[in-house]
Parts: C-alpha cells; sequence; structure tokens
C-alpha cells in the first residue's frame, strides 16, 4: 500500500486527537462503571471498524483485510496481557478511581515503544529477509511458552518487579501511600516516588515485553508499516476502557492462553512459509482471507470452550460446598 507523507502526518495527528480525547474523559480520577466502559469500548471498536472500511475504499481489500486479521489478532494478546494488568494493579494495591490514569500511562507508552519497534522492523525487513525466519521460530517459541504457562499447577500468578524497577525504588526511595495523582513528592527534604509512579514504571517496562510478541505477530500477517502501525494503536486505544469491562470476566477465560498460542504458533508457520517463499523455495503461502479465518475461528472455539469450562468449575465448586455443608450438618447432629 503507497502511503504519503500527507496520510502518515493526518493519520497521527488523527490518534493523537483521539488519545487527547481518551485523556480529556478520564482526565479526573473516579471509579468507572460498566455501562461507561461499555460505551467507549463499542465506540473504539468502531472507529477502528470504521477505519477498516476505509481502507477497503482506498486501499483495497488486500490492505483492508491485513489491517482487520492485525486489529483482531493485537486486540486478542491485549486482552491476555491485562492478566498481568490485574496483577500489577493488585500487588501496588491501586485505588479504583487511580487505576485509569495508570493503564491510560500505559496505553501511551506502549503506543511509543510499539512504533519504535514497527519502524526498526520494517527497516530489518526491507534490507533481510532472512529476518522472518527468526520471527517464524520466535512466535512458535512463544506459542509453546503459552502451552507450557497454561497447563501449569500454579493457579495463583505474582507480579515479580524486574531489575529497573528495583533500581528506581532503591535510588529515590518510595513514599508509604498514594498521594492522589502525584508523582513525587518531598519528604524530609528529599524528593521520593510515589506507588503512582512505581506501578505506571512497572506497567511502562512491562510493555516492552508486550512489544516483543505483538510485534513479530502482526508482521506476519502483513509487512505494510502503515498497516502495523494503526492496527496496533486501534488495539491499543479501547485498551482502558475494556480492563473495567471485563476485568470480572477475565478469570472466565480459562482457554485464551492455549488459543492465542495456536494463533502465534500459525503466524509463526505462515512467517516461515513466506521466508521460505521469498528464498525461491515452492512451499504455499496462506492467505490474509485465510488468515483472517483461523484467527476467528480460534478465538470463537476458545471464548465458547472457556466459558463452558468455567461453568462446569463453578458447578463442581458449588456441589462440594454443598456436600462439606451436608456433612458438617450431620457431624453437629
Amino acid at each position: 500500500m503507497d502511503v504519503s507523507m500527507t496520510l502518515w502526518v493526518l493519520t497521527i495527528l488523527g490518534l493523537c486527537a483521539l488519545i487527547a480525547v481518551d485523556f480529556f474523559i478520564g482526565r479526573k480520577p473516579h471509579d468507572v462503571s460498566i455501562k461507561e466502559a461499555g460505551i467507549w469500548t463499542v465506540v473504539w471498536i468502531v472507529l477502528a471498524a470504521l477505519f477498516g472500511v476505509g481502507l477497503l475504499i482506498w486501499g483495497g481489500g488486500q490492505a483492508s483485510g491485513e489491517f482487520f486479521a492485525g486489529f483482531i489478532t493485537e486486540k486478542s494478546l491485549s486482552v491476555d496481557n491485562l492478566f498481568v494488568f490485574i496483577l500489577i494493579m493488585a500487588k501496588f494495591s491501586v485505588p479504583t478511581h487511580l487505576q485509569q490514569r495508570v493503564l491510560l500511562f500505559g496505553v501511551l507508552i506502549a503506543l511509543v515503544l510499539r512504533a519504535i519497534f514497527i519502524a526498526a522492523g520494517a527497516a530489518v525487513i526491507a534490507n533481510f529477509s532472512w529476518v522472518f525466519y527468526i520471527f517464524g521460530a520466535f512466535l512458535i517459541y512463544t506459542a509453546w511458552k503459552l502451552i507450557q504457562e497454561a497447563r501449569s499447577d500454579d493457579e495463583e500468578e505474582d507480579f515479580e518487579e524486574n531489575r529497573l524497577l528495583k533500581a528506581a525504588e532503591r535510588k529515590f526511595g518510595v513514599a508509604d501511600q498514594y498521594h492522589g495523582t502525584k508523582l513525587f513528592i518531598k519528604k524530609n527534604g528529599k524528593k521520593i516516588m510515589t506507588p503512582l509512579m512505581v506501578v505506571m514504571l512497572a506497567i511502562g517496562t512491562t510493555d516492552v515485553l508486550f512489544a516483543m510478541d505483538s510485534i513479530p505477530a502482526i508482521f506476519g500477517l502483513t509487512q505494510d508499516p502503515y498497516i502495523v502501525f494503526t492496527a496496533n494503536a486501534f488495539a491499543l486505544m479501547g485498551l482502558r476502557q475494556l480492563y473495567f469491562l471485563i476485568g470480572g470476566l477475565l478469570k472466565k477465560l480459562v482457554h485464551l492462553s492455549y488459543g492465542l498460542s495456536v494463533i502465534l504458533g500459525f503466524i509463526g508457520v505462515k512467517l516461515v512459509l513466506h521466508a521460505l517463499h521469498e528464498n525461491g523455495v515452492h512451499v504455499p503461502e496462506i492467505s490474509i482471507p485465510v488468515s483472517l479465518g483461523v484467527i476467528c475461528g480460534v478465538l470463537v472455539i476458545t471464548t465458547i470452550t472457556s466459558l463452558f469450562a468455567s461453568r462446569k468449575q463453578a458447578e463442581k465448586e458449588a456441589a462440594e460446598k454443598a456436600a462439606d455443608e451436608t456433612a458438617k450438618d450431620s457431624i453437629e447432629a
């Protein structure tokens, strides 16, 4: 897709305007209701759909298909990332009225980091086609790791602070309580971080790891930097509202990791086949309609099986609880 510098500038300005609107909405810390989160989640999805339709009109079916495949994949990976956000929020006991400010900061950092990774990835791909082998192998490895984690017996996870975060805490010190939206305060004449700043650093540094998975994944669906960037941007834009909308439902998506592992493994294989084709090897290439169908199909199946498994588990726990109460009553009698 041939994108002029004018279109790039207009797109970036448009996205900045949307970010400004998002910031204006959440500028005042408050508890986000399900209704508010639901309305804005729908708004962001509709905007993404309209952009995809615009690509269909001006760029053709190939560009539109690549955008929707990339958007759905990135959105799915973002939903999985919400698990980590929940762990971070719980780890630092973030008050509910401040969580939206933390998430907005996380989205901004993610957009900047992914723009850098996209630019670097596009430059490398343009000059070294063999990088597709590396991207493909990395995604297949990530898929395998997701399966291993999903099959782990450890039900309770905990967020572990990385070295950068620990170093910042040692250097500046951390206040013992939140001070509204302040990031730093002065104590005994020394500037120290508030817990809110620590949480934002945790979210920001974690976003680096998220980009390591998502950028190779979308480059497996399209090599157009414009589509890669816009699909990532629209996938991230509604992440804050999605957090409040489905935060309580995430625990029910017990098979999400399996679904994402299938998607990442599928894209990894697609990348390897594309690399072989680029090197003159006659192998079949997976088309965008097939990719879109596989991604959507896996997500639908994963959601259905997750909800079914969650319901069965809830019924089992209810039966065990009833049995325990019956046994307790019999002993007391």
